[in-house]
């Protein structure tokens, strides 16, 4: 068996492994899954009335927020889904299950593309899952067309590996399953600071810039011009450039964790 095989076989290994976990303990993944469901209820139904009269200068009603609503916390979902992972990574890196995997005759990268492709995985059905409450409660995307559906699930998909790549070195340079929670909160935090829930120039100017340059942002916004026709400019560059980066930057920082010898 060549060198590709083994690393497919053992990365299958591992990714079922991980699925397995996430089946026998959904706890942890439906407590993560419920802030952006809970967020996305608060402001439809509680806040709506008050939160649209910023939208479209100030002639938007409920189901035009609902439509604004909806791809910030589809996002949103993606940074709480990726929690999880950085709390099943910590816990594989402190109850001595990684050491007894370097002695084993398997391949060392598949360990973390287990852990990266099942939780992809899970951050896609919950987007899904998340989007059906928001189909239920009336968000519509009649003017998208197929291609732009199949970009938005790209860009789903790019964000969502991104920001898992984050939070698997967040586990690893974590001490504890507690310690990894906290840390990768950013990961939920950084969408309540952006376009999600109100229009950038809505907020003061001094802040208008933090959240302009973060990565949700022009995600968010490259996501509504793709569901609900709205101008993306430069959003669509600025989002690819921050998945790859991303990407790149949680690569190399977790395999490089990874590949210290154990203490």
């Amino acid at each position: 068996m060549n060198s590709l095989s083994l690393a497919v076989r053992d990365s299958s290994t591992m990714l079922r492994r991980n699925l397995l976990h996430a089946r026998r303990y959904p706890s942890l993944t439906l407590n993560l899954l419920l802030t952006p469901v809970m967020l996305l209820l608060l402001f439809v139904y509680v806040f709506g009335d008050v939160m649209s009269a910023g939208i479209g200068g100030g002639g938007a009603g409920r189901s035009e927020y609902i439509a604004y609503l909806v791809p910030g916390l589809l996002l949103m979902t993606i940074g709480s889904t990726t929690i999880g992972t950085a709390v099943s990574v910590s816990n594989d890196m402190t109850e001595g299950i990684i050491a007894r995997f370097r002695t084993m005759a398997i391949h060392r990268g598949s360990v973390l593309v287990g852990h990266v492709v099942g939780s992809v995985l899970q951050s896609i059905m919950s987007v899904v899952l998340v989007g059906a409450v928001g189909v239920a409660i009336g968000f519509r995307s009649t003017d998208a067309t197929v291609l732009e559906w199949f970009a938005a699930f790209g860009l789903l998909t790019m964000f969502a590996l991104a920001l898992t790549w984050i939070a698997v070195g967040m586990g690893m340079v974590s001490p504890n399953a507690e310690a990894a929670s906290n840390n990768a909160m950013p990961l939920i935090f950084l969408p309540l600071i952006s376009s999600a829930f109100v229009p950038v120039h809505a907020m003061p100017g001094w802040f208008q810039p933090i959240a302009e340059y973060q990565p949700f942002t022009p995600a968010i916004e490259t996501l509504r011009g793709l569901l609900l026709g709205t101008e993306i400019g430069n959003n669509g560059w600025l989002a690819v450039a921050w998945c790859l980066g991303l990407t790149v930057l949680g690569y190399l920082w977790s395999k490089s964790v990874f590949n210290r010898d154990p203490k």
